[in-house]
């Protein structure tokens, strides 16, 4: 493994994170800040441990967390960029500082303990405190943990050419018309990787540009790495938003209209505007999406069942392109949203039902499909032509591999990445779930997902390609299935 004892050390930027963090810590300060929250790490590799010495190293990380804080630089570059963000979300981040003595709960316990630094062991991971104050571990947790494993556990690996891979990878989806962004910072292998990532996508966007062709680097997901190489930050909502409403309310029947209800009401209509589709089943959530958003004809008649109790305000009705709230004109929840995002089971599936679902409801614009699971070129181009022939506009959150994508040096074989989630597990005392359109996926309390599924008339579904813990690879893999090779 290389060292480079000049490169930073964990976590030194708040906005090292992915944007739709911020953008939820955001809506939750404005309508939720007071909300009771618990998180919980899956190890969905569990056989790829820690040791002792990753773990104790990771500890260190994490305290460290408690000295990060934005700096007027950051706090400029989000007042210029992401202008969606209101004055009292940037104040509240001017001040805000988390608190991981208090906030974080991590345990190891060893299989066979000899004394030794190497020693094998199972972590457990946990999160508690106010939302407001929390939802800002995820991403440097699943990050941190990744760099502990490759830095103490799997380390027959090194940086070689990892910026000239990315910028074939680069390269080949823009030359084949894909618009893509980079959405890896959960699972990178370290910063420096991601840092090399983007340094190599960023050439290749400027060499293709030279050449005409048609696809394009749209940007990152990661708010420091966007600031730092001035790309634009993506992202919108993650499941999260949904999982919380439902938790809080206790409906999750009504849970996606709520969720998007609160949504529009904090940024407008025409901002941040992709939706997230399979927390509970996209079947599910397109009852929801195909309803009508309030005006202010009717708003005040509303049945009250999209509204959150004890939550700070009421959401407001978007604002028209004037900037004002007077319009009576009644548009549903689809026609609000410029897209949608496909994040489990069968993306081909998936372009047909959205099809499908906007011809009856008479939506003819072109809308967008972001695709984001486990993808690598191959798949982008499929899934690319499979939308475009249904009349779709799709783009691309390309992660894992990007920013995780190595071989062995000493066989040339797969240097497999961890496959780690941390997600929300419980709101005011109620247990937290994700279904997705993938058994593989299903997350949180067995008993509230089986009691969800029945309520929701949920119909399971299994991916054949949903396998969580072979997801992106095994050992053995050829290097020709693993890699992009050197040209």
């Amino acid at each position: 493994m290389a060292n480079n004892a000049a490169l930073p050390d964990g976590i030194f930027s708040l906005l090292d994170t992915d944007l739709y963090k911020l953008t939820m810590q955001c809506a939750i300060l404005q309508y939720l800040p007071d909300v009771h929250v618990t998180y919980a790490f899956t190890n969905r590799t569990p056989h790829m441990r820690l040791t002792r010495a990753a773990f104790q190293w990771l500890q260190e990380q994490i305290n460290k967390l408690a000295n990060v804080s934005l700096t007027t630089a950051e706090l400029d570059y989000l007042k210029n960029t992401c202008t969606y963000f209101n004055e009292a979300y940037l104040r509240f981040l001017t001040a805000f500082r988390l608190q991981p003595s208090k906030q974080i709960h991590a345990s190891f316990t060893l299989l066979n303990d000899t004394g030794s630094p190497d020693d094998v062991g199972d972590m457990s991971l946990g999160i508690s405190g106010r939302w407001l104050d929390t939802i800002l571990y995820e991403i440097p947790l699943l990050a941190l943990t990744s760099e502990a494993y490759f830095k103490f556990c799997d380390r027959d690996w090194t940086y070689r050419h990892q910026q000239g891979r990315a910028y074939i990878k680069g390269r080949r989806l823009i030359e084949h018309g894909c618009i893509f962004s980079e959405f890896g910072s959960r699972r990178r292998r370290d910063y420096h990787t991601q840092d090399l990532v983007i340094q190599g996508l960023k050439q290749a966007a400027a060499d293709s540009e030279a050449q005409g062709w048609k696809g394009k680097l749209s940007g990152t997901s990661n708010v420091h790495f966007a600031m730092k190489y001035g790309l634009t930050p993506v992202g919108t909502v993650a499941h999260e938003w949904f999982m919380g409403i439902a938790s809080i309310t206790n409906d999750y029947v009504h849970a996606n209209e709520t969720a998007l209800r609160y949504w529009v009401g904090c940024f407008g209509e025409g901002v941040l505007g992709i939706a997230l589709t399979d927390t509970f089943g996209t079947p599910t959530f397109l009852k929801a999406f195909k309803r009508t958003m309030p005006t202010p004809a009717n708003s005040m008649a509303d049945d009250k069942k999209t509204l959150i109790p004890g939550a700070a305000s009421p959401p407001l009705p978007p604002m028209d392109a004037n900037g004002t709230t007077d319009s009576s004109e009644e548009r549903s929840y689809a026609q609000i949203f410029q897209g949608v995002r496909q994040d489990s089971g069968s993306p081909t599936e998936f372009v047909r039902m959205m099809r499908d679902f906007y011809d009856s409801q008479g939506i003819h614009e072109k809308k967008t499909i972001v695709f984001s699971d486990s993808l690598n070129i191959e798949l982008c181009l499929e899934y690319m032509h499979a939308a475009e022939e249904a009349g779709f506009a799709p783009t691309f959150g390309v992660g894992t591999f990007l920013t995780n994508d190595f071989l062995h040096e000493s066989n040339g074989q797969k240097s497999v990445p961890l496959n780690i989630v941390i997600k929300l597990s419980s709101a005011n005392g109620h247990a937290a779930i994700k279904i997705s359109d993938n058994i593989g996926k299903n997350t949180g309390d067995s008993e509230t997902v089986h009691k969800v599924k029945e309520t929701l008339g949920y119909v399971e579904k299994q991916w054949a390609n949903g396998d969580e813990a072979t997801r992106w690879g095994k050992e053995d893999d050829e290097a020709t299935k693993a890699n992009v090779q050197e040209e």
